[in-house]
């Protein structure tokens, strides 16, 4: 009994062995094929290659349709350049005081010379009647002289006073200003309250502004601040100690404007500005990396480059560019985001690598 039992369990076990056998001779063509199959799927070409120091990602067209990636050219355009500066609201104080200086040298010109009238024709009668059988004596005489060559001495040192203190007003503040501070009939509100003087700073490249023209300013670094109208008064004949720029005096009535505030201003499309031929980069193409703008060029039939782009001057639902981007470039208007995670992966697998 144990004998055969014994023979029954070896009949079993070499069974097992030879079934064990078969089977791996048989699945040896399967193995190796799948592992044929998985060494080429490894050994594949890569996505992404460099080439001249620049990743080039490389999407076969049926992959691009699968991943609905678009291609548009840029379309040309035109723009003319914004001017953005400051300007600072200053103090009329010195002005004030020069015009009440010239006021009062040539208030006291006119009264001299009211007094040498007077003077000169008290000389008269007395020289006549010293004439008159000396009637009067000569010292009476010499003495009404000696007053009216007094009198016209003070009337020319008030006279030279007054004109540099005019001379004085124009090296500082500008002819314009100091005709407008000098005639008090014309112009008088900017003496006043209700309106204030505005240095306004302009790049050395900026058109020299017309007279009457006007410019929109607000307040520097204020959010919810409005527009505030200005009229060009004249240039300045001082500078900004703080920039560099040619300067220029405007006017503006508003209460919101304080003396000492900084206000700025965006010369926009100006007519002696010169247009920038250039084209516009869709939203929709960009992406985002280092801090820094990007977009995905087409290089052949299915080759894509990342190319830096500016996002300076924002225009409708776009960038305007110059430079390196042409008219009928072809980029990524869609998908680009699929090109750059590509990239990256490129880029973590030889990092394993090494």
């Amino acid at each position: 009994m144990n004998r055969k039992l014994t023979i029954i369990i070896a009949l079993q076990a070499l069974l097992i062995i030879t079934l064990f056998w078969v089977l791996v001779f048989y699945g040896k063509d399967e193995y190796e094929s799948y592992k044929q199959g998985v060494d080429k799927a490894i050994t594949s070409p890569p996505l992404v290659k460099e080439e001249q120091g620049v990743n080039v990602v490389t999407l076969p067209l049926s992959v691009q349709k699968n991943s609905d990636i678009k291609i548009s050219k840029l379309a040309s355009s035109q723009h003319k350049g914004v001017i953005t500066s400051y300007g600072t609201v200053v103090s009329i104080d010195g002005l004030l005081d020069l015009k009440s200086r010239y006021q009062a040298a040539q208030a006291e010109a006119s009264v001299t010379r009211a007094s040498a009238i007077n003077n000169n024709a008290e000389y008269q009668r007395l020289k006549t009647l010293n004439a008159d059988d000396k009637n009067v004596s000569d010292r009476a005489v010499a003495s009404a002289e000696a007053a009216i060559k007094g009198d016209q001495a003070r009337v020319l040192a008030s006279e030279s006073t007054a004109n540099n203190i005019h001379d004085t007003m124009r090296q500082q503040w500008g002819a314009a200003l100091t005709n407008i501070a000098i005639q008090s009939a014309a112009n008088k509100s900017l003496l006043k309250d209700n309106e204030v003087l505005i240095q306004i700073l302009l790049p050395f490249d900026a058109p020299e502004p017309k007279p009457n023209s006007t410019l929109l300013v607000s307040v520097a670094d204020s959010a919810d601040s409005k527009a505030i109208p200005t009229v060009f008064i004249s240039r300045s004949t001082n500078v900004d100690t703080t920039l560099q720029g040619k300067t220029y005096f405007y006017r503006a009535s508003d209460s919101a404007l304080r003396i000492g505030m900084r206000v700025q201003t965006s010369l926009i499309g100006t007519e002696n500005g010169n247009k920038s031929d250039g084209v516009i980069v869709p939203n929709t193409a960009v992406v985002w990396y280092g801090g820094k703008a990007w977009i995905y060029g087409k290089q052949g039939t299915n080759q894509f480059v990342r190319k830096p782009i500016s996002t300076d001057t924002e225009v409708g639902n776009g960038w305007f560019n110059q430079g390196t981007l042409k008219t009928n470039d072809e980029i990524v208007t869609s998908g680009a985001q699929l090109l750059l995670s590509e990239e990256f992966k490129s880029e973590i697998k030889n990092e394993n690598e090494d």
